[in-house]
């Protein structure tokens, strides 16, 4: 390996002499299905690094999301399908088609225009490509493995691109009132199916709500299982000092503890 290479070449290098038949045993036995999980958790530790607002970890861990795109890219250059090289050219060509107000003459002059021009190129490429015989959705491509919240977000955002929406939020909160006298309708029935349909229902109009209220839904519910795990973990500290643990004190000791631990957190925002 040359150590004159630096950069994307000198990462690739390296992943290749891992991949090497006297390279690195774990590494030899890797394909893009066992890869799967480490992908997944790399993107949450940037996710993590972005939130933390440390450029250090975010380069650290950007480099480590990096390693998943050129491990699979290795593995497919191995059997002849494509390498990096491919990859990026391909990621360019793509990204000229789908800015023609930048690379073009057509003209964008908002974000919402820019969202709708990329999702009406998407579109035409899927037809193109005879995805979902030559008649693709303005819904293709979200993940169905994307967490639901997320997932639930992208698709409303991909609908109203194309004008499927409330106007405003109020609209969306009505809904969101709806859905929840409908989910406490069905609670009362006792028909279980009837009430997870509904559940579903309720959990969509609020995503939907956060939406139109410029709210991420699910950072917003990452950030409130970070506050209830920090408020417990106050009551288990709060207990432990005096020799007790939750199962030994009453639900009304837990709730004074619990409103402790959000008043600090009031008070420490200040």
């Amino acid at each position: 390996m040359g150590s004159a290479k630096k950069g994307f070449e000198k990462a690739l290098d390296v992943m290749a002499r891992l991949r090497a038949p006297d390279g690195c045993p774990w590494d030899r036995d890797q394909n893009h299905d066992t890869l799967k999980p480490y992908l997944i958790e790399e993107v949450y530790e940037v996710i993590e690094a972005i939130d933390s607002g440390d450029p250090a970890k975010l380069r650290e861990e950007l480099g480590d999301l990096l390693l998943q795109v050129i491990f699979h890219c290795q593995l497919a250059h191995e059997k002849g399908l494509f390498d990096a090289s491919e990859v990026a050219e391909a990621l360019a060509d793509k990204m000229i088609a789908r800015h023609p107000h930048v690379f073009g003459d057509n003209q964008a002059d908002s974000t919402d225009e820019v969202l709708r021009n990329w999702e009406i190129s998407k579109r035409k490429e899927r037809a193109d490509q005879g995805e979902n015989g030559g008649a693709p959705s303005i819904l293709d491509g979200v993940p169905i493995a994307m967490p639901s919240l997320q997932r639930a977000q992208r698709l409303q955002s991909k609908a109203a691109r194309v004008g499927f929406d409330w106007s405003e939020a109020d609209e969306a909160a009505k809904k969101l009132e709806e859905e929840w006298s409908e989910l406490k309708e069905a609670a009362a029935g006792g028909d279980t199916k009837a009430q997870e349909r509904e559940m579903g229902d309720f959990f969509f109009a609020a995503v939907n709500y956060s939406r139109k209220l410029g709210i991420n839904a699910e950072e917003s519910t990452r950030a409130c299982i970070e506050r209830f795990t920090e408020r417990f973990h106050y009551i288990e500290a709060s207990l432990r000092a005096q020799s007790l643990s939750p199962e030994q004190v009453s639900l009304e000791k837990l709730d004074r503890l619990w409103d402790e631990a959000k008043s600090r957190e009031t008070k420490n925002s200040e």
